[in-house]
């Protein structure tokens, strides 16, 4: 645009001096032809072809004037829209501020509250055991007061009522212990219970504080022109739990994105008292689960069907906070069990650990080790098992953290039919060892995961 107007301008100065100097020449001759008054028609052509092309520089330059202001008008409006939505998201950022310090509030008083409670519990706890001492010395002495009238040394004579009397004494006293014990153990459930609770609370503060700050600098990016408006991933939930707390009930395939982590697809598990995320299931057969071990990392199979939802993926899941594990089970009876883990997936530089907690429930007994440095998952392609001279995952079928070959493997063949006859293809199949044993396979089996401190009761 500068050069056609720099153009334009030369032109002009051209066209007015070829004029001046025609002027110039009619004046210097006027004295000696008086009869030349007129143009020469080659000048006239000039002249009118100069302001012809001057005319349409003009109209160019006009029309490429109002496009450049029409984009810069749109410009201004986008860019009017943007600093709106800004301003929305601004005050939807101090409004979960508050929010947040509100929460945050909160749990200093249950904190608080807790260690209130907690220090009482102590003192009764010393006091109950002061009462116990002090009963058990009185049943001692009750007891040597027994033994010396039964061998004559203190009274001569014992009649029945006193012996009926002392035995209520001790009945009673007895039943009183048990009592204190039992309220006890209460207490010490109520307080664990307020523990993981407020562990709960610490790790959902944490993550909106996280995703705040992401929010944050998502806005900043897009306000310095770095990023283009809706290309954040916000308003993911870092789990199916947190999707449930945000009003969905349905039970389906959902997107989530753990902190710090992709976002990527799973299947929910709704319940009245939250949302589970499945890892595994098995319910028909429909899919081979004897894959190696970069298929075991990232999953395989269809949400909606069979499935493993992926190591690496359970891992970002996991490491969020203190998190459980259910293990539902069911067999060719329709009959079902299932347990509870509080746990935690190391990552690949672990071969994916499991590390299993003390407080397992359930009426389903344990097939996993509780060792302290946990079992590393293995693969017919990586053999991270406990058994030195057998691929326990070669000698078996499908991926597992195994410790002796033995005890359990959710991940083996599945057998719709009848079991096969020879005892080393048995032992390939879907197994929890101490449920229906270890030649017994499995109808269905469903692996879920969920924050800890939340009542679940499916």
């Amino acid at each position: 645009m500068k050069t056609a107007l720099i153009n334009l301008v030369l032109f002009t100065a051209i066209l007015a001096g070829v004029v001046s100097s025609y002027s110039f020449e009619r004046k210097a001759v006027a004295g000696k032809e008086q009869k030349v008054r007129y143009a020469s028609w080659d000048d006239v052509n000039v002249i009118a072809h100069g302001l012809l092309q001057l005319g349409h520089g003009l109209k160019e330059h006009v029309d490429k004037t109002k496009g450049q202001m029409r984009d810069i008008t749109t410009k201004i409006k986008t860019f009017n829209g943007t600093v709106a939505e800004l301003g929305k998201q601004t005050q939807r950022l101090q409004e979960d501020g508050e929010a947040l310090k509100a929460k945050a509030r909160n749990l200093e008083e249950r904190e608080n509250q807790v260690l209130n409670i907690s220090t009482e519990l102590w003192e009764k706890a010393e006091e109950m055991q002061r009462d116990t001492q002090k009963v058990h010395e009185r049943i001692g002495k009750l007891e040597e007061k027994v033994d010396g009238m039964l061998q004559g040394e203190g009274l001569e004579i014992i009649n029945s009522s006193d012996a009926h009397i002392i035995q209520w004494m001790m009945e009673a006293q007895n039943r009183r212990i048990d009592d204190l014990v039992e309220k006890i153990h209460q207490q010490q459930e109520k307080l664990e219970k307020q523990n993981v609770r407020i562990r709960t609370l610490q790790n959902q503060i944490k993550q909106r504080k996280e995703r705040a700050s992401l929010r944050r600098k998502t806005d900043e990016a897009a306000i310095n022109g770095s990023i283009e408006q809706g290309d954040s991933p916000l308003g993911s939930a870092s789990d199916c739990h947190e999707l449930f707390l945000q009003g969905e009930s349905t039970s389906g395939v959902y997107t989530i994105q753990p902190v710090n982590s992709q976002p990527f697809e799973v299947y929910c598990q709704m319940t009245s008292e939250g949302g589970w995320t499945v890892i595994q299931r098995r319910v028909d057969g429909s899919l081979d689960f004897d894959q190696l071990w970069q298929a075991y990392k990232t999953g395989f199979g269809k949400l909606n069907g069979e499935f493993w939802l992926g190591l690496e993926k359970i891992h970002s899941l996991s490491k969020q906070g203190d998190y459980i594990l259910q293990v539902e089970l069911t067999d060719w009876k329709d009959e079902s069990q299932a347990i509870k883990y509080p746990f935690h997936l190391g990552g690949e530089e672990s071969s994916y650990t499991l590390h299993l907690q003390d407080g397992s429930s359930g009426a389903l007994e344990s097939a996993l080790t509780s060792d302290p440095s946990g079992l590393p998952f293995s693969t017919q392609d990586r053999d991270n098992d406990q058994k030195k001279d057998i691929n326990c995952a070669k000698h078996l079928s499908g991926g597992w953290w195994f410790s002796s070959c033995g005890h359990s493997n959710l991940n083996g063949k599945y057998f719709s039919g009848p079991p096969p006859k020879q005892r080393h293809q048995r032992k390939q199949g879907v197994f929890w060892k101490t449920w229906r044993g270890r030649y017994y396979p499995l109808k269905t089996t469903v692996m879920k995961i969920a924050p800890a401190g939340i009542d679940y009761k499916s």
